[in-house]
């Protein structure tokens, strides 16, 4: 049976992989997950679960060596790009660094085909939409410690020969998204919200534009790219081809959540304004993957969110650099230290 890694599989996204890679493919999994933004629950009951972290080099070195993987899937980050400014750090260790012990320990123990989700944030402002073929130019500590991940990995096939595959998605929702998360993912931060009865927050004036992507639209790509040769050693955007304004996704969520919701415009962040990509190549080499269409997967989550309830949201507390954080995320933070 092939042995395959997945970090962060008792998250969001990684959960729903390991799923397809043992129900679809039939593989072998280990999930590598934290918990720090994942949940037990999340868990497959046949996969192997080993609570740790892609920053403990000793444990991942055990980890490798007694399974001897021959794929692995890393999806294991903190994703929060806005709040990468803040916590540059922190994002760098997890995000840059873990991601190193990962490459070099699957160089040192053969593994065939490294997956890595990266993310649209490495093109920056950008010309729209986003192509593959653009020079990417990363405008925060998130989109670059993804870009640098990936020139590891080229570096890693150039040097070592580690087969790769890139994917840069954007905007993922879905159930098992981690709703309590106030950072990121504002979809589950909207319904979160909602639950509790609480204004919905939109920076600026809310006509930044995203494209909203349903989980379960990009799972087969991701899973099956190790079983595609014409994948390997390549760079895939991955995800919804429609874009909205956040003021939009808002009436959405409203509708499918059946609540209505009062938006609160704050003071606008510094975040790139229009961000959607192209998806054509991905689509040559996987034309039969779905396209949801954004009512009805939210729809879908909004079913789901109310059945598992509204979870209380933590503040980032271990901040780095304060000047030019945001208003609104510093007022919360100061009414939770006071509270």
């Amino acid at each position: 049976m092939t042995r395959v890694l997945v970090t962060g599989g008792a998250g969001f996204i990684g959960s729903h992989l390991t799923a397809f890679l043992i129900e679809q493919l039939g593989f072998d999994v280990t999930v590598l997950d934290d918990l720090s933004g994942g949940f037990r629950e999340n868990l497959h009951p046949r996969a192997e679960f080993v609570q740790g972290s892609i920053v403990d080099h000793e444990l991942l070195e055990t980890l490798f060596r007694a399974r001897r993987f021959e794929y692995v899937y890393h999806l294991a980050a903190y994703a929060a790009e806005g709040l990468s400014h803040f916590i540059k750090r922190f994002n760098y260790t997890n995000n840059l660094i873990g991601s190193v012990n990962l490459i070099n320990l699957a160089v040192n123990t053969g593994v065939r085909v490294f997956v890595f989700t990266s993310s649209i944030a490495v093109y920056g402002a950008n010309q729209l939409p986003m192509t593959e073929t653009l020079t990417p130019q990363p405008e925060d500590p998130y989109g670059i410690a993804k870009l640098a991940v990936e020139n590891d990995l080229r570096a890693s096939h150039e040097m070592f020969g580690l087969d790769y595959v890139i994917f840069r998605p954007h905007n993922v929702y879905g159930t098992r998204q981690n709703i309590g998360d106030k950072y990121r993912n504002v979809i589950g931060i909207f319904m979160n919200r909602l639950m509790q009865g609480e204004d919905l927050i939109i920076f600026g004036d809310g006509e930044q534009r995203r494209a909203f992507t349903l989980v379960d639209d990009i799972i087969p790509a991701l899973a099956r790219c190790v079983q595609t040769p014409a994948a390997l050693n390549q760079i895939f955007n991955v995800g919804a081809d429609t874009h909205y304004s956040v003021n939009e996704l808002a009436e959405v969520v409203c509708q499918a959540m059946d609540m209505p919701g009062r938006v609160r415009h704050v003071d606008a962040r510094n975040e790139v304004k229009f961000a959607y990509s192209d998806h054509s190549k991905l689509h040559r080499l996987f034309p039969d993957l779905p396209q949801t269409p954004l009512a009805t997967g939210i729809a879908e989550m909004a079913a789901w969110a109310k059945r598992v309830g509204a979870r209380t949201s933590q503040n980032f507390h271990a901040i780095e650099v304060e000047k030019n954080m945001p208003q609104f995320w510093r007022q919360v933070t100061t009414r939770e230290q006071t509270s």
